[in-house]
Order: C-alpha cells, then sequence, then structure tokens
C-alpha cells in the first residue's frame, strides 16, 4: 500500500521560463485545497541536497502569477549527479517529512527525478517547464508561447531598422537542439529564411534564396537562425560568409539571448501553468508517479516520464514548406 501524500515538496530547475511562477502558484494553492502542506526547495536539486527549503501556503504565493523567473530561484546541480548527492537528498527530504515531489522544468530536471525516484522510491510528479518546447507528451511546454512572441517582437523592431538600411539580418534565437522557436517566430514574422537543427539547409542553397529575394525586389531580408543550426560554426561566421559572397549585401547580427527567457508571462502560458499544476497535485495525491502533466489537443494529459524525455517531439515540416511560399 502506498504511503498517503501529506506534505509535498516542489523545486523549479533547469533553464528558467515564463510562468513557472503561474506553476508553482497553482501547485500551492492547489495544496492548499486539498489540505496539503507543501514546501518549496529554492535552487532546484541543490536546494533539497541543502534542506534549503520555505513553508508555502496560499497566502505566500499571491501577485506572482504575473511575474517572469521563478520565485525558488533555479539551478543546475552538479552535485545531484553524483550517488552521494542525491543520498543527501533522500536525507534532507526524510528530515522535512516530504511524501512526495513536484519537478518543474525541462528534461535534465525530469532525468533526474528519474534517477532519484527510483533509487529511492519516491513519487514524483513533472511540469515542463521550458521555452524550448522539446518535450514530448504535450503540444505546449510553459514558458515558450511567451518566448515566441518575446522573439516576434524583437524581430518586428529589428525589421524596421533592415528596411531603413537595406539591411540583410541574421537573428539568432534559443533552440541547441529544438527549432521550435526558429520556426514559429520566423513564421510569425515573416523571416525570408529559418534555419533550424533539424534541417541542414546548406550553404548553397542558403545563398540562392537570398538572391532570388534581392532579384524579386526585396532590399532587406530577415534570416531566424536557430542557436543548434549546423550550417556553420556560429552565426556571425555564417553572416561573414554570406557577406563574403554576397557583397551586394550589408549583413548584420542581431543574438536575442537571455531576454527570451523573461518578460511577464502571455495569457496563454498562465492558463497553462494553472491547469498543469493543479493535475500534478491531483495526481500525486491520487498515487501516481513517475508521469508528466501535459497538454495534447487542449486537454491535459499524463503520460510516463520517461517516454517523454526519451521520445523526441517532431518538427512541423508543415512549418517549413509554409515558410518556403510566402517568402517569395
Amino acid at each position: 500500500m502506498k504511503k498517503p501524500i501529506k506534505k509535498v515538496g516542489l523545486i523549479t530547475s533547469g533553464g528558467d521560463a515564463p510562468g513557472m511562477n503561474a506553476a508553482i502558484r497553482a501547485v500551492v494553492r492547489a495544496c492548499s485545497y486539498y489540505k496539503v502542506k507543501c514546501v518549496g526547495f529554492y535552487r532546484g536539486y541543490q536546494g533539497i541536497i541543502e534542506g534549503d527549503y520555505t513553508d508555502l501556503d496560499a497566502r505566500s504565493v499571491k501577485n506572482i502569477i504575473s511575474k517572469g523567473g521563478t520565485i525558488l530561484k533555479s539551478a543546475r546541480s552538479t552535485e545531484f549527479r553524483t550517488k552521494e548527492g542525491r543520498k543527501k537528498a533522500q536525507e534532507s527530504l526524510k528530515a522535512a517529512e516530504i511524501d512526495g515531489l513536484i519537478l518543474i522544468g525541462g528534461d535534465g530536471t525530469f532525468t533526474g527525478g528519474v534517477v532519484f525516484g527510483k533509487e529511492y522510491n519516491i513519487p514524483f510528479i513533472g511540469i515542463p517547464g521550458t521555452i524550448d518546447n522539446d518535450i514530448a507528451g504535450t503540444s505546449f511546454t510553459i514558458g515558450y508561447d511567451t518566448a515566441l512572441n518575446t522573439v516576434v517582437d524583437a524581430i518586428d523592431k529589428i525589421r524596421d531598422t533592415a528596411s531603413s538600411h537595406n539591411r540583410l539580418f541574421f537573428i539568432e534565437v534559443m533552440g541547441r537542439d529544438a527549432g521550435f522557436i526558429a520556426l514559429n517566430a520566423g513564421v510569425g514574422a515573416g523571416a525570408e529564411e529559418i534555419l533550424i537543427p533539424e534541417e541542414d539547409l546548406g550553404l548553397d542553397r542558403l545563398l540562392e534564396s537570398l538572391k532570388k529575394s534581392k532579384r524579386s525586389g526585396k532590399t532587406s531580408s530577415i534570416v531566424v537562425v536557430s542557436e543548434g543550426d549546423k550550417i556553420g560554426k556560429n552565426v556571425f561566421e555564417l553572416a561573414e560568409y554570406v557577406s563574403d559572397n554576397l557583397p551586394d549585401y550589408e549583413a548584420r547580427v542581431s543574438v536575442l539571448g537571455h531576454m527570451q527567457r523573461g518578460g511577464s508571462p502571455s495569457c496563454f502560458d498562465r492558463v497553462l501553468a494553472s491547469r498543469l499544476g493543479v493535475k500534478a497535485v491531483e495526481e500525486l495525491l491520487d498515487g501516481k508517479s513517475n508521469q508528466m502533466v501535459g497538454l495534447v489537443n487542449n486537454k491535459v494529459v499524463t503520460s510516463d516520464i520517461e517516454k517523454a524525455i526519451k521520445t523526441s517531439h517532431d518538427i512541423n515540416r508543415e512549418l517549413l514548406r509554409i515558410s518556403d511560399i510566402l517568402s517569395v
């Protein structure tokens, strides 16, 4: 018989994402609704190891739904990757009388939870919070929609100056292993080309595409580049190559960087975080473990967390086709 959940431990781990605070709020208030205690550990798994936590109740999470980042802080713990570190974490949870965990983060966070859960039989539920949207088992991860809107807004502004000076802009966005942000923001902002890790465009095709744009009468162009794109060593080398081969273009580079992680979460991310946070608590109280909550066809669902982190979330290649058609 499984031990009843009387006290829940909560962490945010890995890269921060807009909407994490909304998820924290949802978890804490769902715990309060079901009369279960909740504590938040600071700095992810490292906070569990150090026993660095705070008691959370419905009032302690007021006014955080609109805030970016995470009030619990986030960190990547190298110590937790060791057996000794996880042993310390287990002892810390035991001392704090934690019966189950809710993990808000991405694949690294979930991988740590799987290993920890197997070693010490600790029940846990994962909530996908990452701007990359690269986790299977959910159509959207918390923070992705906000990051998209941030990127599109930035590209719109850059296009103004690109048009004013007849320039070619290479805009690098986050996505080391997945091109979801680049692809969707590129289509949404009307980019001439979109470079993503999943699709090797090749230098020759890129040059031909830019030549075609020039011949069609375009005086400026936007190329959105996912940071994991494999055409060049980096976006600066790529821009230099194009400038050397297409002297008519005055190429510039803009790296959006960590601004994509920040800012107030969109309404979509706030609602998504609220739905997933409540579902995570209900699943944990229902005796479930090793599960991830997600959104599929606008319904909150659960999936095996190991499958979620081992299965690739396929890129929508239809959007690549649409981008080619609309860039004439």
